[in-house]
């Protein structure tokens, strides 16, 4: 479980902006179209995934043990996120405090 994780986080930390997202939108079991809508909805229309980029990184996702279904409705599948995506998550939003309390120290340099 440790060797999976820390080759999880080599992987994906810095994660891209969509990744992100994607596993931010997993607090709860969504649908493809559910995390596009809560995407669009978080980022006030900043970022409009493409369903291509969604199921795209959803697959990626869920084949590095990230994510897993949790449904399979008609022509609709449910995803969530598992404890090593959970640790993923966490890890890359310390990763992003350090980043904005840092950002924050320092602005007034350039200013």
């Amino acid at each position: 479980m440790i060797l999976e994780i820390e080759k999880v986080l080599k992987k994906y930390v810095p994660m891209t902006e969509t990744a992100f997202y994607i596993l931010l939108s997993l607090t709860e079991p969504r649908h493809g179209y559910g995390i596009v809508k809560h995407v669009e909805e978080i980022t006030n229309s900043r970022i409009q995934l493409g369903s291509g980029t969604v199921y795209g990184t959803l697959t990626k996702m869920q084949k590095d043990g990230i994510i897993t279904v949790f449904a399979d409705e008609e022509r609709k599948t449910v995803y969530e996120v598992t404890e090593i995506g959970k640790e993923l998550i966490i890890s890359e939003i310390n990763r992003l405090k350090e980043l904005h309390q840092n950002a924050l120290k320092f602005e007034g340099d350039f200013l």
